[in-house]
């Protein structure tokens, strides 16, 4: 069982900026498509960035895309959001996901084998 573990939200301020790490357990870490979605209060859990195993192919969500970057260490297991001219509307739980499967990213989380707990992002105005 793959254990994965985030970190780094917070309380921040229209325009400022965050990084969340996810760091998970066990050894097949680096075959695994990573990817964040997050869950505002009240609205579905939506996709907000993918990376295949390699590091090579990312996708974004049209709301995050330009600001948020992901990326991983698959030497320190991790995953990375970075995220940049933080919104109001970027408020939510975070979650971080693995995809055992080979296909690539996946914007729908059906397919995710792995979650993690979430970490809490709030952004005021």
């Amino acid at each position: 069982q793959v254990q994965l573990l985030e970190s780094g939200g917070g309380l921040v301020q229209a325009g400022d900026s965050l990084r969340l790490s996810c760091v998970a357990s066990g050894r097949a870490f680096s075959t695994y498509t990573m990817a964040w979605f997050r869950q505002a209060p009240g609205k579905e859990r939506e996709f907000v960035a993918g990376i295949n195993w390699r590091g090579i192919s990312t996708y974004y969500a049209d709301s995050v895309k330009g600001r948020f970057a992901i990326s991983r260490d698959n030497a320190k297991n991790t995953v990375y959001l970075q995220m940049n001219t933080l919104k109001p509307e970027d408020t939510a739980v975070y979650c971080c996901a693995a995809d055992r499967s080979p296909v690539g990213v996946r914007i729908i989380s059906q397919p995710y084998d792995y979650w993690g707990q979430g970490t809490q992002v709030t952004v005021s105005s």
